[in-house]
């Protein structure tokens, strides 16, 4: 005889799965997602309404198998909030009734909460078929010892449980480690939101309680967890400098965050340091970062300063950039030197120059003192080139005006 591996066997069949709030235990065999599917039930079922219908066995009665054409289907039981659980995921189901009610007020339709965490795990919680799988030796003992209630400890590659078509097994996905208090929602893939807060003197510290007193609330959201060597099934803490991208939203704590540039020497006060402040915040870390404002205006405004920081170049790309500020500091804060205002410039230089041009045409002319009349030869000659290089500039002052940079 095979033998049962989980708890759940010794739930109770309903004794009628047919009355109207009966709530018993089921595995999923099939769930719709697309109308590749299961054509046939997805045209049955309301075509895209049929979204997230699972179908199912009972776990006293896994031989039977679910037809499409029959009521061992069931809908997803809230409607703004949905997870949908893998093949082999056991959910509950309850009989409520349905959207046909007014015709028959007894017509009722089964309804689906979320899996039941078997393994306490935000990865899978898909449990084998004791009468369809065939597990490695190893495999078995991990399920006996879990259903034993000690913690699952896959030994191999993976449970070779059948979870979908496209599901892969990560068996490196751990789940968030709580503090008291703690509201955490976790995805299957490493995702988390955590409504949190302060927490001094835990037993397991973690990173944004340094600051602050306990109950200071705090929201982070992190996708992507962070390898930290620890066993798999050893929770993890998240960590803003690792974790692959992150959202922290603040009240008091400081966050330890390490920023790719630490520069301020455009400031005579530099703002605090990212990982010393403390206060009410938003950070955003990530490989990268993109605003895209599709219809209207990025606007960045801030009571004291807002800092473009970069350890390589910062580029700026518009038909037209304006600066407006009653100083503006260029290559240092400690800058002195004014900018010429060059239309003034200009012509103030263009009438320089004329009269240097006058002058030196003047001075061509062989000149001397006296009779008999001896002409100075040290003047031609540098005077020709006065000429000609006051020609030059003249000709060419409107090229000493920027085309892109002006002022006021």
């Amino acid at each position: 005889m095979a033998k049962r591996v989980t708890g759940l066997s010794q739930t109770s069949n309903p004794t009628s799965i047919q009355g109207g709030g009966q709530i018993f235990a089921a595995r999923v065999t099939q769930i719709i997602l697309d109308e590749t599917t299961n054509p046939t039930a997805f045209k049955q079922y309301g075509e895209w309404s049929s979204i997230g219908f699972i179908f199912w066995k009972l776990i006293e009665a896994p031989s039977s198998n679910p037809d499409p054409t029959s009521q061992a289907y069931a809908k997803p039981l809230f409607p703004n909030s949905k997870i949908y659980p893998l093949i082999n995921e056991i959910v509950y189901i309850i009989s409520l009734p349905n959207s046909n009610n007014e015709g028959n007020p007894n017509q009722k339709s089964f309804y689906y909460f979320s899996p039941i965490s078997i393994w306490g795990n935000n990865h899978h919680n898909a449990i084998p078929n004791p009468f369809e799988n065939t597990l490695p030796p190893s495999q078995q003992q991990d399920y006996e010892q879990t259903s034993a209630g000690a913690v699952r400890r896959v030994t191999d590659s993976g449970t070779e449980i059948n979870l979908g078509s496209t599901f892969v097994e990560k068996l490196n996905i751990k789940t968030i480690l709580p503090y008291e208090g703690d509201i955490i929602y976790e995805g299957r893939w490493g995702q988390s939101f955590r409504y949190g807060s302060t927490v001094n003197d835990a037993s397991i510290p973690n990173p944004w309680s340094s600051a602050g007193d306990n109950g200071d609330p705090i929201l982070i959201i992190k996708n992507g967890q962070h390898d930290d060597g620890a066993a798999p099934w050893v929770p993890q803490i998240e960590d803003i400098n690792k974790d692959l991208s992150s959202i922290y939203v603040t009240s008091t704590q400081k966050i330890p965050i390490e920023t790719s540039s630490t520069k301020y020497k455009g400031y005579s006060s530099p703002p605090t340091s990212p990982n010393e402040f403390t206060g009410e915040q938003i950070i955003l870390n990530s490989g990268r970062l993109l605003f895209n404002a599709k219809n209207d205006s990025i606007l960045l405004n801030a009571s004291k300063t807002i800092n473009i920081n970069s350890l390589e170049t910062v580029v700026v790309e518009s038909p037209k950039t304006v600066v407006q500020s009653k100083e503006v500091y260029l290559g240092d804060k400690a800058a002195t030197e004014p900018i010429i205002l060059g239309d003034k410039f200009l012509n103030d230089m263009s009438k320089l120059l004329t009269n240097i041009i006058a002058v030196g045409t003047a001075l061509q002319t062989p000149i001397g003192t006296g009779v008999p009349f001896v002409p100075n030869a040290s003047i031609p000659v540098p005077a020709v080139n006065l000429t000609m290089q006051a020609n030059q500039m003249l000709n060419s002052i409107e090229t000493y005006k920027s085309k892109v940079s002006k002022t006021k």
